[in-house]
Order: structure tokens, then C-alpha cells, then sequence
């Protein structure tokens, strides 16, 4: 299980939450509603899906190996960022947060 205090401690994170393959909220902290972190859990459950599916569809079209399984991936806009690996993600804020630093963070929950 992801400790989401420890996630939020990251510079310029500012929510973290973890989601149910079908896209139910089991966990958050932060400055979020907790309809917003609903709404997020299926968001992030729903690109994690199409994650798969784009990873398999580039496996099958390249014939290169490495693609797969996709473990996570990251949406940015200009001011902020989501980054999910696993059933786990965290929102941040962008030009104050690593993504460097989230994805190791993210990698050893």
C-alpha cells in the first residue's frame, strides 16, 4: 500500500490518491474534494486501460519487446500534472515538482 502522506511531502505535490482497477477511490490526501479525488480514481483507472492498450498496439506494430506491461504515465497541462503508476497517483504542480522524483517515490509504494 502507497503511503499518500509520504507522496504529498514531494515539492509541488499536492493531492495523492489510490484507485481500484475498475476505477473506485480506496485513499487520498491533500488538497482535493473527496468528489474530486472520486472523479480522478476514474480518470486515472481509465487511462491506465488505454495505457495497455496503446502499449500492446505498439508491441504488436514495432515487434519490439519493452513496451509492455505498462506500468503507469503521466498528463500534463500547463500549470499542472497528474503522474499514476500502478493504482497510485499523485497531482502536482508544474515548474515546482520532479517527475523524476514523483516516479521513484511512485515506483517504491
Amino acid at each position: 500500500m502507497a503511503d499518500l502522506n509520504a507522496l504529498l511531502k514531494i515539492k509541488g505535490v499536492f493531492a495523492a490518491g489510490t484507485f481500484s482497477d475498475d476505477g473506485k477511490l480506496t485513499g487520498y490526501v491533500g488538497d482535493i474534494t473527496e468528489d474530486e479525488a472520486a472523479m480522478a480514481a476514474a480518470m486515472c483507472a481509465a487511462n491506465m486501460h488505454m495505457a495497455r492498450m496503446q502499449t500492446d498496439g505498439y508491441t504488436a506494430m514495432s515487434g519490439e519487446s519493452g513496451w509492455t506491461p505498462a506500468t503507469g504515465f503521466a498528463v500534463a497541462g500547463p500549470k499542472f500534472a497528474v503522474c499514476v503508476m500502478g493504482n497510485t497517483g499523485v497531482f502536482a504542480r508544474v515548474g515546482e515538482a520532479s517527475f523524476n522524483e514523483i516516479y521513484k517515490a511512485l515506483s517504491a509504494a
